[in-house]
């Protein structure tokens, strides 16, 4: 299936992230000739118990630059520390800055309610940082030109595609990832240092299985799917003149969207 090339800017809180519930959809559309960016808002300063504040942000630095060429992605510098992704005036506009740079057609991030509250207040700068990218008058962070064109946002599953209060989140668009879900796991696997640190801080046994784990039961609630990754479309109001579907454009062919998606929405 031949398509127009697109930009896709997948963004997430820490890295990692896009790997456990992104990376999937980024690498069947590489494949399809697409050009992919690659940024996590927060630099993973927190995440070790062994390594000291300076040695871990190069560590995870090094670890999702790893990963992102593994995936032939640009790769953005992250903004600030962990449990420092606050949705702030000065954080904003300097992902607003970075969203303007690379004019995505598509973002990518992460559910608005996850597990923790550092994701969530990144889909909110995400989101938030993408309406304002259109605005010349937004004080960004280096001073970037504005622009113009149409964007579609989309939101991956939650981790274990439960909210907060642990209430299953059903998908609007499942991506069949099963043919890629080795190489998901390869890019996972450069994050060598969060292999001990999930296992100790959050009882991850074996976080790569737990990836393959979430990945399938995304793609049970698929019904179509043994590995999938789920979407829900961002409303289009302030990001494109129309109601735009470009990742379902993209994808359609290893894709489902459940028919049942608006009822679950309303329950």
């Amino acid at each position: 299936m031949s398509h127009e090339k697109k930009i896709v800017f997948a963004i997430g809180c820490h890295p990692d992230d896009i790997e456990f519930t992104i990376a999937g959809t980024l690498l069947l559309l590489k494949d399809r000739g697409h050009e992919i960016h690659y940024m996590t808002i927060a630099n993973g300063s927190w995440g070790s118990a062994t390594m000291r504040r300076e040695e871990t942000i190069q560590t995870r630095r090094h670890e999702a630059q790893g990963a992102a060429e593994l995936l032939g992605a640009h790769y953005h510098e992250s903004l600030v520390d962990d449990l420092d992704v606050y949705y702030d005036r000065k954080t904003l506009m300097r992902l607003c800055a970075t969203i303007r740079e690379v004019d995505p057609d598509i973002v990518l991030c992460q559910s608005p309610s996850d597990y923790m509250e550092d994701h969530q207040n990144a889909v909110r700068l995400v989101y938030t940082a993408a309406f304002c990218k259109c605005m010349p008058n937004a004080p960004v962070d280096p001073p970037t030109p504005a622009t113009f064109k149409d964007v579609a946002v989309y939101h991956a599953a939650p981790h274990g595609s439960r909210d907060i209060l642990r209430k299953v989140v059903r998908s609007e668009r499942y991506v069949d990832i099963t043919s890629v879900i080795d190489r998901k796991a390869a890019m996972l696997a450069c994050h060598v240092s969060q292999g001990a640190w999930l296992d100790a801080s959050q009882g991850y046994c074996a976080y790569i299985e737990s990836m393959r784990e979430n990945s399938a039961l995304v793609g049970k609630l698929s019904e179509h799917y043994q590995y999938a990754e789920g979407w829900r479309r961002h409303s289009h109001l302030g990001f494109s003149q129309t109601d735009i579907d470009p990742l379902g454009e993209l994808l359609g062919d290893v894709s489902w969207v459940d028919p049942n998606y608006e009822k679950w929405l309303n329950a």
